[in-house]
């Protein structure tokens, strides 16, 4: 979370293809995880009185890790600042204690594993190809290199919530539970989503279209069978999740109801604790 999101962006640079595919597609979901498992549920008050906070903080994470994604050279830390929005959107969710905000921020730390981790394996075949990550030495890869274009379009806009693909979900249902709670966080919050089809389809453009200007390009093989066989079950969890959502929100709704339950009867004792205040002081 912002602002103890410094390390992230240099931890995804420096680290190899599956140390960075592992890192998002696991590691960060520990501390998601244990807000979630953990400290809500141990510390309930403490979790109430700072949703504002942590609202705030998401809110934050969402919009500057957008803006700053904008505006990166290397492809590997434009992933790395997006998956800071994303996880942003992953806590927003989390505070809003409700149904759709609470399992949309499960649901989005699945789409987060499959999406992030996606494009970091992405970005490493390309690297092997060519030993740098910079956009500005790519362009009209879609040329040598169809299925890989192929491939990362549909990761691209899985990762911007397009409908009918994972991303869409999670958002969707985070951006429905904050709005029941405050429609102001929803509406900054979304302005996130609209960020990232900007900074995702300009990165996308600049790589794959146009003319291929750069003579070391042109030559580049397309993805081989053994690199298509590692997208096939990423992208079939893509599709599966956009598509048939229930699948996985109904895995999570029996504990999702129990915590949510659990969040109102704190929320219904610290309302009759202040009464009860008041009318002492009375």
């Amino acid at each position: 979370m912002f602002p103890f999101h410094t390390w992230l962006p240099d931890a995804h640079t420096e680290a190899p293809t599956v140390g960075s595919v592992i890192l998002a597609a696991v590691l960060l979901k520990m501390g998601t995880y244990g807000f979630l498992r953990f400290n809500m549920p141990l510390f309930p008050q403490a979790a109430l009185y700072f949703v504002p906070l942590f609202s705030i903080l998401a809110i934050i994470g969402i919009v500057y890790g957008a803006l700053v994604s904008m505006v990166q050279k290397d492809l590997k830390r434009l992933v790395a600042f997006s998956s800071v929005s994303h996880l942003g959107f992953v806590m927003l969710g989390l505070f809003t204690f409700t149904m759709p905000g609470v399992q949309g921020g499960i649901i989005q730390m699945i789409n987060h594993g499959l999406s992030t981790g996606a494009l970091f394996l992405i970005v490493g075949m390309i690297y092997e190809r060519r030993h740098t990550r910079m956009i500005a030495d790519f362009g009209g890869l879609s040329t040598p290199m169809p299925i890989y274009a192929i491939i990362f379009m549909i990761v691209t806009l899985s990762s911007i919530g397009l409908p009918g693909l994972n991303g869409f979900v999670g958002e969707f249902l985070i951006l429905l539970g904050t709005f029941k709670t405050n429609p102001i966080y929803a509406t900054i919050a979304a302005s996130g989503v609209i960020f990232a089809a900007c900074y995702m389809l300009w990165m996308f453009q600049r790589v794959m279209f146009g003319e291929v200007t750069n003579e070391k390009n042109k030559d580049l093989k397309d993805l081989s069978c053994r690199e298509i066989a590692i997208f096939v079950p990423l992208l079939l969890f893509i599709v599966w999740i956009g598509v048939y959502p229930s699948t996985f929100l109904d895995k999570t709704k029996a504990s999702t109801e129990n915590f949510v339950a659990l969040m109102e009867k704190a929320k219904a004792t610290k309302v009759s604790l202040i009464h009860g205040d008041k009318g002492e002081a009375r």
